[in-house]
Order: structure tokens, then sequence, then C-alpha cells
């Protein structure tokens, strides 16, 4: 017996977990207490490790697909085999013939956020998609233009705040987003201990939100007009007060200009938000001393999520709450992906340098709205697609519109996927690669120390071996990253830099990585800082780290503004007032009588703690208990279509319908109904068998791929309206 300690790797929570092993198996899963950041707390998906270690479902060899079978091949046949049929498609058709998508795990995994970048690079192709814009990409996009990197998000310092105003999110279910944070709800629960006020404005009275001093609710799709409204009530009571970054602002007197627009009787006739509680709220954030504003996916997924995101940023500045402790901060990760020193790190984006071919969608960061891909594939001419690669996705269950996607999968001559299920998704793939499961891989988390609460660091190595015939998502990425290079000149230059990248391996990336971060030796003892090559005070690499099983403690978030901001046009400076986002106010005018219908019912997600994607749904420790595939809808709602609880009821969108089992309860807002997302496991060809066995249906069935944020390309999954009526 023996026991190992690691992160568990399913969640942005990054909590800690002690593994016991006795022989190759796994014997026990637990919480560790001495992690420094999640201090002993984990969630039942960490115990469902196990699960999906032996799950009889999770492929071990790589699998080809021929007419209905799904025949073994050896690794170096089938790299081969997808190297030559990419390369044979890109012949053909060009370049651009060729796309790929990047599934949410990909962020949750050392081995695909090293090297899937890379082989998208290697690839060539414009058309390039990912979760991102199903997720997080407002807030990439206010970061962009307000503070010039995509990646630079405004964390809550949790562990510092007194006020914490939430827009669209359910950290309980989430265990926080784009706000890693190990055990939140304890973290939540001590703002409350210490005499602090937790408050949620939402849709759903969600879990978070009844553990809450105080919960609001909001019509789906109209968080802009409550942000700007109070934004509106700061300018308007004399509010503002920037501090330290008064010096390094612009455009203040921009956004005061335009939130005029926006009083709080406005917002309240679109939002159903009462025009008091805007200004109320508004002031509680300016006077608390420690306070600060937050914003996910429900602010995000929306046709107004980019200016949702704007002004949250926005707010957190002009009350004096940023950068400020227990307001939002910036971490310094021991791996900086965002300043990017010795070559590891991600850009600072870009936007509109090529657009989709059917719509004209700008790409952002290098992708393309995912909302445009079935069309990309369906629509004939020059520059279809013709061959995908997938990486940890389930797009069909996880974008808009998913029997259409359905449909242009079907008819790709070429697609292979990296994934270690045969899913709603890669049921389409001629050739699937599958990796080994999380327990037998090393991880490091790249992303998610980059928008933790505290600055930590910690390497988990594997639990458990592998097979000589298992591969992990590194050495797979890499290999065919090699073969795609070489096809293309076995000698040149990315041929080679290919093949040292794939005898270097994630390991030694991420060795040099904080080597040359702000706690690192760094090269001769220099590390980069915001004003270049900086004398380094730490020695921290790889072997240090792997002597502290539990993980480092870094230390809280501290002050880092204006320095970690780069530098545009010689200067360092938020620009409050972005001249993309003020341009798409006009577009709220546009939309304000519509939204504030109250006859439609509107259609929103939800997310539950057990299934935070599709794949989960095939471990038995995560399927215990009643069926959570439900259709929450409020008394009133379903009085008016009379329509009792527990009736199957057929839920009907512009493209689609589905029919599910209705839950009754004032959870939900009057003319919202809610479906939890990844479900939809009915599909013929998909090899899950617990999943099929509770097999729910796919709220991407109704979300419609033509509602964009015509802003950002991000999909509108919260705001779908809707036709309920009972079966």
């Amino acid at each position: 017996m023996r026991t190992v300690h690691g992160s568990c790797p399913l969640c942005e929570a990054m909590c800690g977990i002690e593994v016991d092993v006795d022989r190759g198996r796994v014997v026990a899963i637990r919480g560790d207490e001495r992690d420094p950041f999640s201090r002993g707390h984990v969630c039942p998906k960490a115990f469902a490790l196990k699960d999906l270690h032996e799950d009889p479902d999770r492929l071990r060899r790589p699998m080809r697909r021929v007419g209905d079978r799904w025949e073994p091949m050896e690794w170096d046949a089938a790299i081969a085999f997808a190297a030559d049929r990419i390369a044979e498609v890109q012949a053909k058709h060009g370049r651009d013939a060729f796309g790929a998508y990047l599934g949410n795990p990909t962020a949750h995994n050392l081995g695909a956020i090293v090297f899937a970048p890379l082989v998208l690079k290697s690839l060539r192709t414009k058309n390039r998609f990912s979760a991102t814009s199903v997720d997080q990409l407002p807030h990439m996009f206010a970061s962009y233009f307000a503070l010039g990197h995509q990646l630079l998000f405004p964390i809550p310092d949790l562990d510092r705040t007194d006020f914490f105003l939430a827009f669209g999110a359910n950290p309980l279910a989430s265990n926080g987003s784009i706000m890693t944070a190990g055990d939140v709800r304890g973290r939540l629960r001590a703002i409350r201990d210490r005499g602090g006020r937790v408050v949620y404005v939402d849709p759903r009275r969600t879990e978070s939100a009844k553990s809450a001093d105080e919960h609001v609710f909001i019509r789906p799709g109209t968080d802009a007009w409550v942000l700007l409204a109070m934004l509106h009530v700061i300018f308007a009571e004399g509010l503002v007060k920037l501090g330290k970054m008064a010096p390094h602002v612009e455009r203040l007197d921009v956004l005061e200009a335009v939130t005029k627009a926006f009083p709080p009787e406005r917002a309240e006739r679109v939002s159903g938000v009462p025009a008091e509680t805007i200004r109320r709220l508004s002031r509680e954030l300016a006077s608390a001393k420690h306070g600060l504003i937050y914003g996910r996916v429900g602010a995000c997924v929306q046709e107004m999520g980019g200016l949702a995101a704007w002004a949250i940023l926005a707010l957190n500045v002009v009350t004096g709450h940023f950068d400020e402790p227990g307001g939002v901060m910036f971490p310094e990760p021991a791996v900086d992906v965002i300043r990017g020193g010795a070559g590891v790190g991600i850009g600072r984006g870009s936007f509109g340098r090529w657009k989709s071919r059917v719509r004209g969608l700008p790409e952002f960061g290098g992708e393309l709205p995912v909302a445009c891909l079935a069309e990309e594939i369906l629509t004939p001419g020059d520059g279809r697609i013709r061959g995908l690669l997938t990486i940890c996705g389930n797009p069909v269950l996880s974008t808009p519109n998913g029997a259409q996607l359905e449909k242009g999968l079907a008819e790709l001559e070429f697609m292979v996927s990296v994934d270690p299920f045969v899913n709603e998704t890669t049921r389409h793939a001629h050739l699937i690669l599958p990796p080994v499961s999380p327990l037998q891989r090393d991880h490091y988390d790249m992303v998610f120390h980059a928008v933790a609460v505290r600055n930590t660091a910690k390497w988990s190595p594997a639990a458990l071996p592998r097979e000589p015939h298992e591969r992990d998502d590194g050495q797979i990425l890499s290999a065919l990253l090699e073969a795609i290079e070489t096809r293309r000149g076995r000698f040149s230059q990315r041929a080679v830099q290919a093949s040292v990248l794939r005898r270097l391996g994630a390991k030694r990336v991420v060795d040099v990585g904080l080597r040359a971060g702000p706690y690192g030796r760094g090269v001769a003892g220099y590390t980069l800082g915001a004003k270049g090559l900086e004398r380094s005070s730490g020695d921290l690499s790889l072997a240090k780290l792997e002597q502290a099983p539990h993980g480092l403690d870094l230390g809280p978030l501290r002050p880092t503004m204006p320095e970690r901001l780069p530098k545009r046009d010689g200067r360092r400076y938020v620009d409050l007032a972005p001249a993309i986002l003020v341009a798409d106010l006009p577009r709220l005018d546009a939309r304000e009588d519509e939204l504030a219908r109250t006859e439609t019912l509107r259609l929103i997600g939800r997310r539950q703690l057990r299934s935070n994607n599709s794949w989960m749904h095939n471990a038995p420790q995560l399927m215990k208990g009643r069926d959570r595939c439900t259709l929450l809808m409020h008394p009133d709602d379903a009085k008016a279509r009379e329509i009792e609880h527990g009736a199957i009821v057929r839920v009907r969108s512009r493209v689609g319908q589905v029919e599910v089992k209705v839950e009754l309860t004032d959870d939900v807002m009057p003319g919202v109904v809610s479906l939890p997302h990844g479900f939809g496991h009915h599909r013929a060809g998909a090899k899950l068998r617990v999943a099929a066995e509770q097999p729910g249906v796919s709220l991407n069935d109704l979300t419609d791929d033509r509602a964009l944020d015509a802003l950002t390309g991000t999909a509108v999954l919260n705001g779908t309206p809707v036709e309920v009526v009972r079966v």
C-alpha cells in the first residue's frame, strides 16, 4: 500500500487529494488536509476518479471505425494514419478544409494544454474552435480591450472580502469558475462569519443563492441593463473612487457619459430587478471597504454578454476595488502564462484578423465562434470544412443546436478525436486516439493557478502506472504534431522542433516555466518581470516542487498594478470605455422591448456539482440517486398551461424539441424554465452504458446556433425563447 498526493483535475478547484494504491489498484480517495489551498475539501467528483479509471467503456487502444465496427490499431500506425488523412484532406481541399475543436477538459490536462495549441498551429487552418465561445469569451473580450491581455482576469480576493456580489454565478455547483478556490463553500461562509454580505443576482435561486444573505431574481439576458444602471448610480451619486488607479485609468468621462442613458428605472422595466434594489446594491458595493462584483457563465452566455463583462470590470474599477485586498486582484502564478517567460505563455489575444466563411463572424484569439462550426461543414463552397480534429470535447452536447452539428459530422471525409470514450460526438470519428485516465498522468494546473484566489503551486505525479500500450494526452498530441510536420518536410525546422518537443515532454515545459517564473531562479539568476529581466529572489523548480507533495503556499494575492498590465503604445493603462464596446450599446436599445416581454418563456441552463461534463455521466458514483435531468418551472407558469408536477412536457424552440419531466418550484422566477447541461445520451452509436441508463435530454438540442452575442460571438445558451406544453 502507498499513498500518492496530488490535485483533482476534474474542475477548476484544484482540490488536494490523497490516493491510496495497492498493487496498481485504487483503494481509497480522500481530501488532503495538508494541502494549503483546499485544506482537505473535496466534492463527489474526486471520489469518482476511481470509477473513471476502471470504466469498462473507456478505450485503452486507438480505435478505427470501419462501417459500424470499431477495430483496434497500434499507436504508430494510428498516428501515421491520422497524419496521412489530414494531409490528404488539406492537399485536396486547402488547409482551411481541416478544422479543429478543443473541449473544456483541455484546460484541466497538462499534456493537452501544452501540446494542443502547437498541433492547431501546425494544422495552419483558420477553422479553429473551442469551448471558449460557449463559456468565458466575454470576460476575455473585456480584458483584451480594457486591460490589454485576454487572460488578465480580475479575480475575487475571497479570503479578505466583506461584500461579494455575483451575477450569473453558482460557485457551490461549479466549485468556482475563473475564481479557482479550493473549498469555495467554506471561503464564502467565512465572508458571512466575519460580518460580510454575500448577494446573488440570477434567474434561479441556485444552491449558492440559498446559502447567501440575499438573492435577487433577474430576467435571463438582461444583466447588462442592471450593471450599466449600477454604473449610472455610481456616477450620478458621486460615488466614484479610483484610488491608486487614478493615474492609470483612461476614458472615465466617456464611461460616465454613456451610462447616463441607463437609469435604474429603465433597467427595472427590462430585467425585473426593482430600481431601488439596483440603487441599494450600487451603494453597498461603493461603500464596502473590501468589496467586489463578480460575474460568470450566466452573465456570459447571453446576447449582451460582452457588455455585461465590461460593466462588471468597470464597476470594480470605479468603486475602488480594483487590485485592492478584498476586491479583485491578479494572481502571480509560478508558471506565468500571462507574462510568458522562457516561451511559456499565451498571447495577448487578437480580434477580427479573419472571419468565418458563411456568416462572416470574426475570430478572437485565433478562434471562430463554435456556433458556426456546423454551417461551415454543411454549407457547400470553397473553404468548406471536410475534416475535423476534436480534443477532449463533446460539442454535440455542449454547443448550440447539437442536432445540426450531428448532421455535419456525419458528412466529414475524415474525423479524428483524442478522447477516452465513444461518445455522442466521437461516434462520428473515423479514428479515436484514447489517452490514459486522469490517475495515470502527471499534472500541473497551468491555467487555473493563473485565476486562483491565492498563489500556490503543486505538482501531481501519476497515482497509477500505465500499460506499455497506453499513452497520455501529451504523448499523443506531440506524436501527432511530429507526424504532421514530418510529412511537410522531414528535416524542416518545424519538424525538428516538433521532434525535440516530443522528447522533452510536458513535464520539462513545467520545469522551464517554474524556473523562469516569479518564484524561480531563472536563467543565470534572472526572471522575466514587468520591466524586463530582473534579478530572481526565489529558487522554485520542479525538483523543489516534487519535494512538497502537498503543494506550496506562495501567499495571498498582492497588488500588482500597473506593472502587470502589458504596455500599449508605450503605456500601462486601463481603458474604461473601449470604442468597440461603446459602439455596441445601441444594440441594447434595439432589443429592449423584446427582452422586456414577460409572456415569453425563456430557457436557461443549470450546472450540477456531480456532472461538470457529459463524460462524467458514465461514472456510477456520480449518477446515483434521482433523475436530475428535469425541467424546472414556476408553478404560476405551469398552472397557466395546465401542467402538473411530474408531468412529461414537450419543450420546443426554433431549432428542435425535447420531452422531459417537469419539476415545479419557485426557485425559478416566473417566465423562466431551466434544464441542466450535458445530458442527451440517447444517440445511437455512443458507448456509454451507465449514461444511457439515465440519458436525459440535451439542453443544446434547443439552443439556437443563430443566436449569438453579436459583439463577441458567444453562443446564447441562456434566454432561449421556448414553448412548453403537456404531452
